[in-house]
């Protein structure tokens, strides 16, 4: 894989946003349970989103349909045309970089997409988002021969990029890469200067371990990282093990992360299914953060943890239960547009 300079940058999720981007929920198959459940759960998050920032809804006619049927009236959401197979916005919408001179260009990088090493069919239009996206932008793109989704990048906007090998180096994803191959390609199309490999995986996560169940960055430096001290629940092992990991790794600046941990609640099920339940799934908003609750006593933690990195922007809970019965949650179903001028972000802490 060739290697080249990137003249962009790939920015923290806290840095300004110019909005957030949705697709409306549509595909009964992908969530377990009673699925009419499911588009009231993504209005409610939608309207609680566009408190925050302007929110960009996408579907087919028909799904847009449903979704201004279920939506109240808001100046702050719009409805735009894109098909989609699914509602994972995180994983096929676009990875936005923004230049790093003077004229402040947004552009895309278009990984490929096969739905996670190719466990739904179909998802044509799902890997046709996120150039759709750029061309309702007007922003260019920069093509990526790397099969790749949001969910399994995280950064600190200073060029670490933190991610897990379990979904990048895959087979079923990029079988003809090596790792060293895939880091340089990672490096080259994100504008990374070092890519930290975590490990790790949550029982119930078809994703194969997207980082943004695992560990998040909250500044510069400092990560939230999940623990599961229950011994008896089937993801203490491999939590353990990837806390040990990170507390060992040095970012791009050269400084010994600091690993702050955020401990999940034990044995999450629907029926006899153990689910992905991770207050990691969380949304950094212009002024706010929308973290994922499941109903238990562990939820009040992992907001008063959040919140001490947060002191400027309000820390809200967002019960997840039925978003969860897809394998995913808050930060799954949404994709942040950064912003290229302060005068583009609404309702920014002071």
């Amino acid at each position: 894989m060739s290697s080249q300079k990137s003249d962009y940058r790939l920015p923290a999720e806290w840095e300004p946003h110019a909005a957030t981007w949705v697709a409306w929920p549509h595909r009964r198959a992908t969530f377990l349970g009673n699925f009419d459940e499911v588009p009231v759960a993504f209005s409610k998050l939608v309207m609680l989103l566009a408190r925050y920032e302007p929110v960009k809804v996408i579907g087919s006619e028909a799904v847009l349909r449903d979704a201004s049927s279920q939506l109240q009236e808001s100046s702050r959401v719009e409805f735009i045309e894109i098909p989609t197979n699914d509602s994972w916005l995180r994983d096929t919408g676009p990875v936005f970089l923004k230049s790093e001179d003077e004229q402040q260009e947004l552009v895309v990088v278009n990984f490929g997409f096969n739905a996670w090493g190719g466990k739904y069919s179909p998802w044509d239009a799902d890997a046709a988002v996120a150039v759709n996206i750029a061309r309702c932008l007007g922003s260019r793109v920069l093509e990526a021969p790397i099969v790749l989704e949001g969910g399994a990048i995280e950064t600190d906007g200073e060029g670490t990029l933190l991610v897990n090998h379990r979904c990048i180096d895959d087979p079923l994803r990029n079988p003809k890469w090596s790792r060293e191959e895939l880091a340089a390609g990672l490096q080259s199309f994100l504008g990374a200067k070092k890519v930290l490999w975590a490990n790790g995986a949550l029982a119930g996560d078809d994703t194969d371990g997207h980082i943004d169940q695992l560990a998040r960055f909250v500044a510069p430096g400092c990560v939230v990282a999940a623990r599961q001290p229950d011994r008896s629940d089937p993801n203490h092992e491999s939590l353990e093990a990837n806390f040990d990991l990170l507390k060992k790794f040095k970012d791009a600046c050269g400084r010994l992360l600091d690993v702050v941990p955020i401990d999940l609640p034990p044995n999450v099920c629907f029926g006899d299914v153990q689910l992905p339940a991770s207050y990691l799934n969380f949304s950094i908003l212009n002024g706010g953060v929308i973290v994922p609750t499941f109903q238990h006593e562990l939820d009040i933690n992992a907001i008063k943890t959040i919140q001490k990195f947060f002191p400027q922007r309000e820390v809200i809970a967002f019960p997840a239960l039925e978003l969860i019965r897809g394998r995913g949650a808050v930060h799954c179903v949404t994709s942040q547009q950064p912003a290229l001028e302060c005068s583009e972000a609404g309702n920014m802490p002071a």
